[in-house]
């Protein structure tokens, strides 16, 4: 054998070695699903689910970059995703408002509860876009007042509160206490999330596992890179904030002995 062809039988056996490798050591890469984080309502649900409506929010960022009927119908989606509660669209919302003349807003409880009883549901959650900035790391404030109809929303779960429930919950980030859309809503968060405080950054891979492909060449940065999906995670987040806030005020209640629609 010439030396030419030695080095050709090398080469090949060289390269079948190299396949069979490939063959036998390639890492098993069937998809591995994990389930989504849910909100889960404290309200008794017994006699079926709750009914919302989520108004436009109102455009106090400052900038006229944020669209408040795209943040809107994230908040929508948020909301009906909660375990024991629906929302009816966010067109349904705007006739309503439409129709009673709130065009500029709602100006205190009586005006929810109206935009409550023509819409037939149970609460309304007001809202306001108080920072907004799309570029790489984002930054969205938002601000939410839930708003509840007399005699409605005042039953909660027979379960106690167990206080490890709340251990996972969506830390605030910065609450204005103060912040009030006129009336008395039950609940009130507000939100400032910006991508480079790390607490939020995990606040967002909490809520990417499940709901995006871990696999991909961002993973849960995705959300980040997208204003897009960090909205979608914003409204999330600001609507999980909103039922902690509903878990403790129930607690409350049922520590007190008495229902309340009001603080």
């Amino acid at each position: 054998m010439t030396s030419a062809q030695t080095m050709l039988a090398s080469a090949i056996l060289a390269a079948t070695l190299l396949l069979s490798g490939f063959g036998c050591a390639s890492p098993d890469r069937r998809e591995v699903l994990s389930p989504p984080g849910v909100i889960v309502a404290p309200y008794d649900t017994s006699e079926g689910d709750l009914l919302w409506a989520v108004l436009p929010p109102v455009n106090e960022s400052g900038t006229s970059f944020a669209d408040p009927l795209e943040v809107g119908d994230d908040i929508v989606a948020s909301v009906q995703g909660i375990r024991g509660v629906r929302c009816v669209p966010l067109n349904r919302a705007i006739e309503a408002i439409r129709f009673l003349g709130l065009e500029n807003g709602i100006a205190d409880t009586s005006d929810a509860i109206r935009v409550a009883e023509y819409l037939g549901v149970d609460g309304v959650i007001a809202s306001s876009i108080t920072a907004y900035d799309p570029y790489d790391p984002p930054t969205l404030g938002l601000a939410l007042a839930l708003y509840a109809r007399p005699g409605q929303m005042a039953r909660g779960t027979q379960a106690v509160l167990d206080p490890k429930s709340l251990s996972m919950a969506y830390t605030d980030f910065g609450r204005a206490d103060t912040m009030r859309f006129g009336g008395e809503p039950v609940s009130v968060v507000s939100e400032h999330l910006d991508a480079r405080n790390h607490e939020v950054l995990m606040s967002v891979r909490n809520y990417a596992t499940g709901r995006s492909d871990p696999t991909s060449a961002l993973g849960w940065r995705s959300y980040t890179a997208s204003m897009e999906l960090y909205t979608q995670f914003a409204a999330h987040h600001c609507v999980g904030r909103l039922i902690d806030e509903e878990w403790l005020r129930l607690a409350r209640q049922k520590r007190n002995g008495s229902f309340r629609t009001t603080p």
